[in-house]
């Protein structure tokens, strides 16, 4: 099998389409054979999200990873995060998410963690892409991996949420959106047996509406809600749950670098912030870098991919890192993103200091931000064009102690995401659009997306 399949975030495609049965099965079987190999224990357990696609794409990996001689226990809907966790508790060597997190329902996604519940390195991806569509001996008779489905194991993770907030949310009015998808039971549930009262929306999946009303990539959804509901704050999970961004009881968003300023300046504040660090991507606002660094925590930048997140936060000790889209890692909780663990934190934080959300809203002003999509028609040569360089240059010149640019191809899809920070609006404006209307000449460009991200999310 040639070409490359795995992107930022595991394989992603429109199913039935590129990211067919078939694929499914062989890359399943692929990395059966890789567990094999590498000594791990042989049994696997899969999660997916609420998408029509989503079973279709269990059966194939189930019966690829069980063909090699794996044995699958399913779990049917479960937040990514779920099976990370079920993955490094229970005996297994490896997990498995079918989902496409925030893109739409056609699509969906093949994505591995490892037995810690740690995603897979792009090296044991790119072993098990070698795997792919190789022969292999397979077992029959009682080495065929046997399937079980089974959904109670979910019921020690949800114990285990419930576990995190032993001073309850009992008084607390909270506002949920589940995107309709994997969180739409599970979110619900926790926070009532916590003791809050709980306004949901987002939370009856039929397969094609995951995403299509809000989400955390629609986080205007939850703000309208909060204040519909006179909640004290909204939360927004993305559709396999493993990021939130907030809403302040007013309206306003708070995403993925104001949740992390507001938990590590309360750690710092209270001492327990060892080491001063925070770990972000190169999308984090220079506004929110500027807040940490007067506050005595420096802010460490990763490529974008909570996977980059958590080997940087390995590397420091960091307590928390994350990315503006509300994908954060509190590495005591578990090793991956979270959304149910980052909106248990965020609540902890809010009861201990006794304030709202909104009271922290005007801590520190984030900078011009700017971020465009531009599809190309060759994700690989967009830059060779003389007039792309020239305004990447110009770019770089203009913004040297004034801001900065990054400019990459996305991970999963045929666009060029041109992301620029500035110390104007002006600025920020006039290098963004010498970029785009060089990508527009020179590499087929078209602006499919433009978002200010001076108070918004990141990719």
């Amino acid at each position: 099998m040639s070409g490359k399949l795995f992107g930022t975030d595991g394989i992603r495609g429109v199913a039935n389409e590129k990211l067919t049965p078939e694929l499914a099965f062989s890359v399943a079987q692929a990395a059966g054979n890789w567990l094999q190999e590498s000594g791990e224990t042989p049994a696997a357990v899969i999660g997916m999200d609420t998408r029509r696609s989503g079973p279709m794409l269990e059966s194939a990996v189930a019966a690829g990873l069980c063909s090699t001689g794996i044995s699958v226990l399913c779990l049917g809907v479960a937040p990514t995060p779920a099976v990370s966790y079920i993955a490094r508790t229970g005996p297994f060597g490896i997990g498995v998410i079918i989902s496409a997190s925030h893109n739409p329902a056609p699509d969906n996604g093949v994505k591995f963690v490892g037995h810690n519940g740690q995603k897979l390195f792009d090296e044991a991806e790119s072993e098990i892409e070698a795997l792919a569509g190789k022969e292999f001996a397979r077992p029959t008779g009682s080495l065929v991996g046997p399937i079980l489905r089974d959904e109670r194991p979910l019921l020690g993770y949800l114990e285990m949420l419930v576990e995190i907030v032993p001073e309850r949310l009992d008084g607390m009015k909270i506002a949920v959106d589940c995107a309709h998808g994997a969180a739409s039971y599970l979110a619900p549930e926790l926070l009532r047996r916590l003791g809050a009262e709980v306004f949901v929306t987002g939370s009856q999946p039929d397969g094609l509406n995951i995403n299509a009303e809000g989400g955390a990539t629609k986080p205007e959804h939850i703000q309208e809600f909060t204040v519909r509901a006179h909640a004290d704050v909204g939360v927004s999970f993305d559709g396999d749950a493993d990021r939130a961004v907030f809403s302040d009881e007013t309206g306003r968003l708070i995403n993925g670098d104001r949740t992390i300023g507001i938990w590590a300046v309360h750690m710092q504040r209270t001492h327990a912030l060892n080491p001063p660090v925070a770990v972000g991507t190169i999308m984090s606002n220079g506004g929110f870098e500027q807040y940490l660094s007067l506050r005595g925590i420096k802010l460490e930048r990763t490529p974008v991919g909570d996977k980059y997140v958590a080997q940087k936060m390995a590397e420091t000790g960091a307590l928390i890192g994350g990315e503006q889209s509300g994908h954060i890692i509190f590495p005591h909780r578990g090793p991956t993103g979270d959304g149910l663990i980052t909106m248990l934190e965020l609540l902890r934080v809010l009861r201990a200091e006794g304030r709202p959300v909104s009271s922290y809203f005007n801590d520190y002003q984030p900078w011009p931000q700017m971020l465009v999509n531009v599809e190309v028609s060759n994700r690989e040569t967009w830059s060779d064009g003389e007039r792309v360089r020239a305004a990447l240059a110009h770019a770089a010149q203009a913004l040297e102690g004034r801001g900065r640019i990054n400019v990459r191809p996305s991970g999963t899809q045929p666009l060029i995401r041109v992301m620029l920070e500035a110390d104007s609006y002006e600025l920020r404006d006039k290098l963004i659009q010498e970029i785009v209307e060089a990508l527009e000449i020179e590499a087929g460009g078209k602006v499919c997306g433009r978002v200010d991200l001076t108070h918004a999310l990141g990719d």
